[in-house]
């Protein structure tokens, strides 16, 4: 197979899909990778990296689209769309559920798109969406105590205070791998954290595994507005498996918060969990609504792409090489867990949680194979 590697062009998306390291075990098992020049740079990547690895580099995005499977970062942009072809294979994070114009140009143009984050693995886990999870959970804590300050037009609070000065107060909706990574590294910083989630069972291990200041709650409305209304800084962290966000957080809950108070809306990139959220970008990342201060960046992990970049492309790799080595569609007969991941193939949709979102028929992936 020809693989290729387009540099990312969503607004101040820095990762790039695979590292030189990658390319190389690619490289090496038969394949050919065509790289766009500048592909790796925001990563710290330089094109000679990637060329000691054994891609051939290209100088224009399509050159890199022009070939049989695309690996990528981010969904395509609009700029990308007609790079798109019946006979090509996308591999990247899509949420199509809340994307609805991009998945409309997926089915009209044929393409099989695999989405990175409802690939699934028997036990429920979702092996390719963790480790981006788990960074965009770490960077929402740092991101919201740097809101916090009085000169980014926070309320001017410490997240972890100081002897004789209360600590602020986080609370983070969903304990997943984003809600329980930030719950971490806000405990460390010395907060008052509240953790809720639907899941009694999770929120219990948790409870026992986590240390600090934590107060665990079932998530119902009235636990949700109380956390959200008591809350210096509040997080997003709740997921459907590749469907849209619940608006779990109401504009009036928003509106009860104290005047200065933060917003991390990690699940943007779902279309939010917060009925105020806009999404937005890493050069105008802020919104303020009701003198809430709203995070809505879509792309979070891209704001450390060195770090991102390693962490994806480890988790992505195995699988990527699955599907050259077996082909398409005999890599998705074989894994269960890669065929959850196809959320469009030959022209239909084929993920349940992105048709009931966008209204449209459903067609199981395994009646096409």
């Amino acid at each position: 197979m020809i693989i290729g590697l387009p540099k990312e062009v969503k607004d101040d998306e820095y990762r790039v899909a695979m590292m030189p390291g990658g390319v190389w075990q690619i490289v090496e098992s038969g394949h050919e990778v065509l790289v766009e020049s500048g592909a790796g740079q925001g990563s710290g990547f330089e094109d000679d990296e990637y060329q000691r690895a054994g891609a051939r580099l290209v100088p224009t995005p399509q050159e890199a689209w022009d070939v049989d499977l695309v690996i990528k970062v981010k969904e395509p942009q609009p700029v990308e769309y007609d790079f798109m072809r019946p006979d090509l294979v996308l591999f990247t994070y899509l949420h199509l559920a809340a994307e609805k114009e991009l998945a409309h140009e997926l089915l009209k143009r044929g393409v099989t798109a695999i989405a990175y984050e409802t690939v699934e693995c028997p036990d429920g886990s979702l092996p390719l969406l963790v480790p981006m999870s788990e960074v965009a959970g770490r960077m929402a804590v740092q991101v919201g105590a740097q809101l916090l300050e009085k000169t980014r037009g926070g309320r001017g609070k410490l997240l972890g205070g100081v002897p004789g000065v209360r600590p602020a107060d986080v609370s983070i909706l969903g304990a997943g791998v984003v809600g329980t990574n930030a719950a971490q590294i806000a405990l460390g910083m010395g907060a008052h954290v509240i953790l809720l989630d639907v899941d009694a069972d999770r929120i219990r291990y948790l409870d026992q595994v986590l240390h600090g200041r934590l107060t665990t709650l079932r998530a119902n409305p009235v636990n949700i507005a109380e956390a959200v209304r008591k809350a210096d800084l509040f997080i997003g962290a709740v997921l459907v498996r590749g469907g849209r966000a619940p608006r779990l957080v109401t504009a009036s809950m928003v509106k009860a918060m104290k005047p200065g108070s933060v917003i991390v809306d990690v699940a943007v990139d779902q279309g939010g969990c917060v009925e105020t959220t806009c999404s937005s970008t890493h050069s105008d990342p802020i919104n303020v609504v009701d003198g809430v201060l709203h995070y809505g960046v879509s792309n979070m992990p891209g704001a450390v792409p060195r770090t991102s970049t390693y962490a994806l492309s480890n988790a992505t790799l195995p699988y990527l090489m699955q599907l050259l080595e077996e082909g398409i569609p005999s890599a998705f007969r074989k894994d269960p867990a890669l065929a959850k991941g196809v959320n469009v193939y030959q022209g239909k949709v084929t993920y349940e949680a992105v048709a009931e979102a966008l209204d449209l028929e459903y067609t199981p992936l395994e009646s096409m194979l």
